[in-house]
């Protein structure tokens, strides 16, 4: 399992920060593969929500794709790649961010993409992006679809409950995606989306809570 010791470091500390200050309940986190090509894909609604999936979802280095603006303070931008995020120029079909995506597939690692494209102000789902399934399909990944509520359904806040619902493993071949077109992709996207907005349904709370734990 390759983990950089600063990453490791930030971990233990996410992990104490959000047990004081924004109690946490991670369900179904054996969905997490040990090993393998994994995407793992999120809703997005604050700053603190890759600082959170660091802390929870399994023991894998998840690699963000973080938006450039982030990298432009030297220091903080150092951190960043140190604990493996990378840079994403939004809008512009950024080359250099999806070889580096696929390059950390390759290596059997963890990307991980908040598939929307940006946060949430409301806490409702956006229209996803089609960079998850893109990778999904071009490099044999699977996708985790996670889903992150705040207490009571609202964004995510201080001293408030926060749940972490993984859902079942995506394969490639669920995405049924064949030649790779802009539909085929724009289709697998929706599936993907569905299926983190589904981990969110009040009706599927009781199943995922049987996977409750805590790490």
């Amino acid at each position: 399992m390759k983990r950089s010791p600063l990453y490791v470091f930030c971990k233990s500390v996410a992990q104490a920060f959000f047990r004081i200050f924004m109690p946490y309940r991670i369900y179904n986190i054996e969905n997490m593969p040990k090993t393998g090509r994994v995407i793992v894909c999120c809703n997005h609604l604050t700053f603190k929500d890759p600082i959170l999936l660091t802390a929870v979802v399994g023991k894998r280095q998840i690699n963000f794709m973080a938006k450039a603006e982030l990298f432009k303070n030297p220091l903080l931008g150092m951190i960043f790649r140190n604990v493996g995020a990378f840079a994403v120029h939004r809008g512009k079909g950024d080359s250099t961010a999806l070889n580096r995506a696929q390059e950390l597939l390759q290596q059997e690692q963890v990307v991980g993409l908040f598939i929307e494209g940006t946060r949430s102000k409301d806490g409702a789902f956006l229209q996803p992006k089609s960079g998850a399934v893109m990778l999904a399909f071009q490099n044999n990944a699977s996708i985790l679809p996670v889903c992150i509520t705040g207490h009571k359904g609202i964004i995510p806040r201080l001293f408030h409950r926060v749940d972490v619902v993984c859902g079942p493993l995506i394969t490639p071949e669920q995405l049924q995606i064949e030649k790779g077109s802009g539909t085929e992709y724009r289709q697998a996207s929706r599936l993907v989306m569905n299926k983190i907005m589904e981990l969110r349904d009040p009706a599927l709370v009781p199943k995922a809570l049987k996977g409750e734990s805590s790490e």
